[in-house]
C-alpha cells in the first residue's frame, strides 16, 4: 500500500479560508483506499465548531526537540473523516515563544 500525506493550513469542513481547503477536503476522499493510505495534517486551530472536536481522539504525542526547545503533543488528536484520518498538530509548535526586538509580529513571518 501507497501511503499520501497532505499537509496544509486548512481543509474543509474543519478550517477554510480559501481554495486549499477545498482541494485538502476533496482530494484525499478521491484516491482508492485498497491501494492507498491517504491522510491529512492540519493546525488545531481554536476556531474548529465543537461538532467536530467531539468526534477527536487521542491516540498518543512524542516528544520533539529543535535546538534547545522541546515541544510536546506535536499530533495528540486525530479523527476519521469520511474515511480519511485527519492529524491535528499544534500551531503553536511552528510560531515564536514570545516576541522580542528581533521576533517579527506573528503576521509577518512567512509560512
Amino acid at each position: 500500500m501507497k501511503k499520501i500525506l497532505f499537509v496544509a493550513s486548512e481543509c474543509v469542513p474543519f478550517i477554510k479560508t480559501g481554495g486549499l481547503a477545498d482541494v485538502c477536503g476533496a482530494l484525499p476522499k478521491e484516491f482508492d483506499k485498497n491501494y492507498w493510505d491517504v491522510r491529512v495534517v492540519i493546525p488545531n486551530y481554536s476556531c474548529i465548531p465543537e461538532h467536530f472536536r467531539n468526534q477527536f481522539e487521542y491516540v498518543t504525542h512524542f516528544y520533539m526537540s529543535t535546538g534547545s526547545y522541546i515541544q510536546t503533543n506535536l499530533f495528540p488528536f486525530f479523527c476519521l473523516f469520511d474515511l480519511v484520518t485527519i492529524a491535528f498538530h499544534d500551531p503553536l509548535l511552528f510560531l515564536p515563544k514570545k516576541r522580542n526586538s528581533t521576533t517579527p509580529p506573528v503576521s509577518t513571518l512567512s509560512a
